[in-house]
């Protein structure tokens, strides 16, 4: 810039640009704007005069040593309806006065690398690029309804307070990344609701002090594997993948929805979206992970993958994916909220090692229902998921519906085994279904006694021991023949042969086939005792 007047004002500044300096001593909004909605949108074609030009340098000049205040205010840089021209390069620069850019256009990418703020906001701007990796705000950094073409990078940035996204159009850099904000600290709350990504969001390693909210947010990456990449992340409160609200008409063009509620019935209402896979992995939550109407359009291959997350509360009530897979192995929850029409099917579930102490269904949930959730945890048998479910259902009181899951985990392993355990199994599964229904020992027992009973008082066969027997009893004998291991003293006391011999040998077996079904059934039982 050219020579300074006294007050350090360059000579060479113009119009607009003189307009700005004066507002920033003054603490005034300096509105180069056309007063008309349709000529002041930044991210329309039509194209911005002279008259509303300053440069990115006297921008910069105003933020990091600026002009002392008029006396009596505060300095600050309040800019609305400009076409800054230029790069605006503030890298390692400590800004002071509080800024608020609004409805303006940046000619080139803003340099915020490794600069301090006290607050940053710019809002409904068109913005090339923002670079601001290891930035420091002490209060809030703003970007909302903003366009910008080239992603945002906010790597190992430290927001003081709030960051705010809301409503912004972000697209890819040349990595394909939309938002690259690894290592990312947020003090208070992360709002990025109806944000629009074309490209990676990655979060790897961020921390967030109290909710992060992508209510109604679209995420796409038509271009990578992942549209949302969060693994370890941490959030200490809730992190809401759900619906937005949208307001009422206002008038307001600048505040067309409503920043934070969740929609009621009958309101009006934008889903969370994501268009690629999802991976959580390894995080951390304090207080829920919300998926209420999530939608998700995954390709064969992708995944939305929670795999060792942690929280209070996981509250899988979106819409099932059509294709890909949804990962929870590992995961550890206390409350687990879900529908039966948010799964995926058979084979495209994974849930080894997942844990969760309590079930809280939202609508029609059935056993047959829950039990195919199970079943479709992966191809292959895994007995892990029937008994974790299993356990959850006997803690609350239902031993019944456990004892079904029980044994539909034994008929899914009965397919995995040799064609002699397979027959094995089905005769255990028509007697005592393996066990988890001994009653039905005692009836088939009863069956066989009368049975027996009857086949013998139609023959009383001659004592093997002329003078020493005992007095024939057809009950007796039957019911002799049966149990295995107890001694009436009927059985070996009499001359059996041809049809009677084989009606005696068949009771003596299928005496010891409900035995060791019994047997079988109360080991199962005191293992789980």
């Amino acid at each position: 810039m050219a020579e300074a007047h006294e007050d350090g004002r360059p000579e060479d500044l113009t119009e607009p640009e003189r307009r700005m300096w004066e507002s920033f001593r003054a603490g005034t909004v300096c509105d180069l704007g056309a007063r008309s909605a349709e000529r002041d949108d930044p991210h329309a074609d039509r194209a911005w005069g002279p008259e509303r030009q300053v440069r990115a340098e006297v921008v910069a000049h105003l933020l990091l040593a600026g002009p002392a205040p008029v006396p009596g205010r505060v300095g600050c840089m309040k800019l609305r309806g400009a076409r800054i021209t230029g790069r605006l390069d503030l890298s390692g620069g400590a800004v002071a006065p509080y800024v608020e850019i609004r409805s303006c256009r940046f000619d080139g990418e803003i340099q915020l690398s490794e600069s301090r703020f006290g607050t940053l906001r710019l809002d409904n701007c068109a913005i090339p690029r923002l670079e601001a990796a290891r930035l420091h705000t002490e209060g809030d950094l703003h970007l909302a309804r903003c366009r910008v073409a080239r992603g945002i990078r906010l790597t190992d940035a430290q927001i003081g307070t709030d960051l705010l996204i809301s409503s912004s159009v972000v697209r890819r850099d040349g990595r394909g990344r939309a938002i690259a904000a690894d290592g990312l600290a947020v003090a208070q709350d992360f709002q990025a609701e109806l944000l629009e990504t074309h490209g990676e969001v990655s979060l790897r390693g961020a921390r967030v002090g109290a909710s992060m909210s992508l209510r109604g947010a679209r995420l796409g990456n038509p271009y990578g594997r992942r549209a949302l990449n969060a693994p370890t992340l941490t959030v200490e409160r809730t992190l809401y993948l759900t619906s937005a609200a949208l307001g009422p008409e206002t008038g307001d063009a600048g505040r067309p929805y409503d920043w934070s509620r969740t929609p009621t019935r009958g309101m009006a209402a934008r889903p969370f979206e994501c268009r690629g896979g999802l991976r959580l992995d390894d995080g951390r939550f304090g207080d829920s992970v919300d998926f209420h109407s999530a939608r998700f359009e995954l390709q064969p291959e992708q995944e939305v993958s929670l795999r060792r997350i942690q929280t209070p509360e996981l509250r899988f009530v979106g819409e099932a994916p059509e294709q890909g897979r949804v990962v929870l192995s590992g995961a550890k929850v206390v409350r687990l909220v879900d529908r039966s029409t948010s799964w995926p099917g058979p084979g495209r579930l994974s849930m080894e090692g997942f844990a969760y102490e309590t079930l809280a269904p939202r609508g029609h949930f059935p056993l047959e229902r829950r039990l195919e959730w199970v079943g479709a945890a992966g191809p292959d048998y895994s007995p892990e998921p029937y008994e974790r479910l299993a356990a959850v259902l006997r803690a609350r009181g239902e031993d019944s519906d456990a004892r079904e899951v029980l044994l539909a985990k034994e008929r899914r392993r009965r397919a995995t085994l040799s064609a002699a355990g397979r027959a094995w199994g089905h005769l255990q599964d028509w007697t005592v279904l393996y066990g988890y229904r001994p009653g039905r020992a005692a009836l088939w027992m009863a069956v066989l006694w009368a049975a027996g009973t009857l086949l013998f008082l139609r023959h009383r066969p001659e004592p093997l021991k002329a003078d020493e027997h005992p007095a024939w009893n057809a009950a007796l004998y039957a019911l002799d023949l049966l149990l295995p291991v107890i001694d009436l003293g009927q059985e070996g006391q009499w001359k059996t042969e041809g049809v009677w011999q084989w009606g005696s040998a068949v009771l003596v077996l299928l005496g010891w086939i409900l035995a060791t079904t019994v047997a079988a059934g109360a080991s199962r039982l005191l293992r789980r005792g």
